[in-house]
């Protein structure tokens, strides 16, 4: 769903742009209740996990193809104004340094793919999780129905965007039916790895899942004659277990999917490309500014073979997102510690 240059005027494209960059400063603030030593090299790591899932687009239906926004993802794992600064980190890395996704349209890209993705996201998986019972095994499966359920919110806020401020005349209707429809498809795909990666990380640091804070996982009580019987147990405590292993592996992932798996992905167009082309939403696209760049189209300029180039495009991408983010990351998690040790200053002076 990266929307490209001209696809909106300039009243939207200014509009979004505002909005997001107002959105954005909201969750700097709101990140800083979220980033702790733990979660913010952690946080780093999911941006560059997502940008390295997006390169692998997924077939959905004839001729068409999807991959990961990643809102959902990142708002379970880390929280939901850290994910929208980690999905948001990804688009400026893809539009600055891949040429993916217009700078123009960057105010409508961070808002619909970062915003709408991780809020609706987490209000979803937050309304399932309260109505349940309060237990880790259902972390996964409302992680899957907030991120199927985000993409199609978010291909229908395009189309509202566009029926306000597109550029060429289109049949809103018809155009909120197919975006509608291939988006569901795709969410259902957003829905699976979302919950898969979350079973994941749950399977080894369930301490390190924001959305599974405060939520216990079943015990197991045998009983006397050979029976089994299935309690709430307590949450247990945060262990005080290194990092480093899982940062470790979840980059060598990144790496691996962004830097092989991603050759294998599928070349046929996104939902959004799809759409675009069957509709003539793109009458008026315009080149990205920054196309003949080195990186351009997730590729190295000067190397001919198609399988290295994608694959050390990829590798490089996964680099830039993990310092950029790890960077963003740090310095709002030691602003806020920085704010906390004036507070305890002011209080032990008083």
């Amino acid at each position: 769903m990266h929307v490209p240059d001209g696809f909106f005027n300039a009243a939207v494209s200014i509009g979004a742009g505002a909005f997001a960059a107002a959105g954005v400063a909201v969750c700097l603030r709101g990140a800083r209740r979220e980033l702790d030593d733990r979660t913010a090299p952690m946080a780093g790591l999911v941006a560059a996990f997502i940008f390295a899932v997006q390169m692998l687009n997924f077939p959905v239906a004839a001729g068409t193809s999807g991959h990961l926004l990643g809102g959902t993802l990142a708002a379970v794992l880390v929280g939901p104004y850290t994910a929208v600064l980690c999905v948001a980190v990804v688009l400026l890395v893809q539009g600055f340094f891949f040429a993916d996704g217009g700078l123009t349209a960057l105010g409508v890209n961070i808002t619909l793919m970062a915003i709408v993705t991780s809020v609706v996201g987490w209000m979803v998986f937050r309304l399932i999780v309260r109505a349940a019972p309060r237990n880790r095994a259902l972390v996964p499966v409302a992680a899957f129905v907030g991120a199927a359920v985000s993409v199609p919110v978010a291909a229908m806020g395009f189309t509202v965007l566009f029926w306000l401020g597109g550029t060429a005349p289109i049949d809103v209707s018809s155009v909120a039916i197919a975006m509608g429809g291939v988006h569901v498809l795709i969410g259902l795909g957003e829905g699976l790895i979302t919950a898969l990666t979350v079973s994941s990380v749950l399977a080894v640091r369930p301490d390190l899942v924001y959305g599974a804070r405060g939520l216990a996982s079943k015990l197991v009580l045998r009983t006397a004659d050979g029976g089994s019987t299935e309690v709430a147990g307590e949450p247990a405590p945060a262990p005080s277990r290194s990092l480093r292993p899982l940062l470790i592996g979840g980059a060598l992932v990144s790496v691996l999917l962004a830097g092989v798996v991603s050759f294998y992905a599928s070349s046929s167009p996104d939902g959004l490309e799809k759409v675009a082309g069957d509709k003539g939403l793109n009458a008026n696209e315009r080149d990205h500014t920054l196309v003949d760049g080195p990186l351009s189209d997730y590729g190295v300029k000067g190397v001919e073979d198609e399988r290295l180039s994608v694959g050390v495009a990829g590798v490089v991408g996964v680099g830039i997102t993990l310092v950029a983010g790890g960077v963003i990351f740090y310095a709002v998690r030691r602003r806020q510690s920085a704010r906390d040790g004036e507070h305890d200053g002011d209080k032990v002076a008083a």
